[in-house]
C-alpha cells in the first residue's frame, strides 16, 4: 500500500512539474555564438571565449581587432549566454568590465538593446562577436561552434 502512494504521489508530481523529468533543451540549443562573416574561425574554445568576452582578447588570430556586442546584464539571453556558455554568472563579466574601465587599461563591450540590433552590429561590424537566438540565425553571421 505504502508502495503505491509514494508511486502515485510520484506521477502526480510528474504530471504538475513536467520540467523536472523531462530533458530540458539546453541553451546552447537555443543560442549560437555569432561573429562578422569576414571571421574565418569555424570552432572557438570556451576559454577563449572567457577571453573574449572578459575584454582580455583583442584581436583574431589574423590580427583584426575584436568588436564585442553584448546585450544588457539582465536580458535572458545574456544571462543564458554567460551562465550556460561562458560558466560564469553576468555580474562576474559587469565586475571584469569595470575593472577595466575604472583602471584606464580597457573598456567594455559595445551593449545593444535587442536581439535584431544584435544580428545587425554582427553583420556590419568587421571583428564583430556575439550571440543569437538559434531561430533568428543568419545566413550573413558566421556561427562559431563552441568547443
Amino acid at each position: 500500500m505504502k508502495t503505491a502512494i509514494i508511486v502515485l504521489i510520484l506521477i502526480l508530481h510528474a504530471a504538475v512539474v513536467p520540467g523536472v523529468y523531462a530533458q530540458d533543451k539546453s541553451p546552447l540549443d537555443t543560442l549560437d555564438v555569432v561573429a562578422h562573416p569576414e571571421v574565418r574561425q569555424q570552432n572557438i574554445s570556451r576559454n577563449v571565449l572567457r577571453a573574449i568576452f572578459g575584454m582580455r582578447l583583442r584581436k583574431w588570430p589574423d590580427g583584426m581587432p575584436i568588436k564585442v556586442f553584448v546585450l544588457r546584464d539582465d536580458a535572458p539571453f545574456h544571462v543564458a549566454f554567460s551562465k550556460e556558455i561562458l560558466h560564469v554568472f553576468p555580474h562576474q563579466l559587469r565586475r571584469a568590465w569595470d575593472r577595466l574601465v575604472y583602471s584606464g587599461t580597457g573598456q567594455s563591450p559595445f551593449e545593444v538593446t535587442s536581439v535584431e540590433e544584435m544580428r545587425e552590429k554582427i553583420r556590419n561590424v568587421p571583428g564583430a562577436i556575439g550571440y543569437l537566438p538559434s531561430i533568428k540565425r543568419d545566413k550573413h553571421v558566421n556561427i562559431l561552434q563552441v568547443r
